[in-house]
């Protein structure tokens, strides 16, 4: 029998972790040596285990699944990521490929595209979704309820400047910024530097990197 394929789970949901485990241990082909809860561990765990695939998620503690999947292009090239998300949203699936990733998949369709797309992707496929089928999510609802200044640290976050580097800009104290910066995730719900990125991107305040 041919080797199974060797994947590393990555998702800060424990029973998300566990869905998958048991959807693509059922298979057959399919061998997880590892799971993790951040992209941190993820790389961690990559080095340990050695994965024919790593299954990261967009959004992790710590580590989310885009830098992760830089880090692993860089030390592990033969690692093939696939990014999993629930974000239907071409700037995802495009920030999803400039880290490294060779597929791209959606929680929503997991179960039914999981198993195929790792298969893949481990004999050197590309899988992404068609960007034209995919509608982006309402943005400019949420961007009207942004205060001018909320916008400006937004667009300053986005552009990858730090908390301290904004205060020095805007002539305020850096605690002022991380409360703009709370506000601003609070009102998106967004829960992460690399989800504000996104957000910036789609609704045109930033050019993607």
């Amino acid at each position: 029998m041919p080797e199974p394929v060797r994947v590393l789970l990555a998702d800060d949901h424990a029973l998300v972790r566990k869905g998958f485990r048991r959807l693509l241990e059922d298979s057959g082909s399919i061998l997880v040596v590892a799971e993790a809860s951040t992209g941190r561990e993820a790389v961690h765990l990559s080095e340990t285990h050695t994965p024919h695939v790593a299954v990261l998620d967009i959004t992790m503690p710590d580590m989310d699944g885009l830098e992760a999947a830089r880090i692993l292009q860089s030390r592990f090239p033969a690692i093939a990521v696939l990014m999993v998300s629930m974000h239907a949203d071409p700037a995802y699936v495009l920030s999803a490929r400039e880290a490294g990733a060779v597929g791209y998949v959606l929680k929503s369709a997991a179960e039914l595209d999981l198993e195929d797309a790792i298969l893949r992707v481990a004999r050197g496929e590309a899988v992404f979704p068609d960007l034209s089928n995919i509608e982006p999510v309402a943005k400019q609802t949420k961007l009207q309820e942004l205060t001018p200044r909320e916008r400006q640290v937004l667009q300053m976050l986005a552009s990858g400047k730090a908390n301290k580097e904004i205060a020095a800009l805007l002539g305020v104290s850096v605690n002022t910024v991380a409360v703009h910066r709370a506000r601003l995730m609070d009102t998106l719900g967004i829960r992460g530097t690399a989800e504000l990125t996104l957000f910036a991107v789609r609704c045109g305040l930033v050019s993607p990197r």
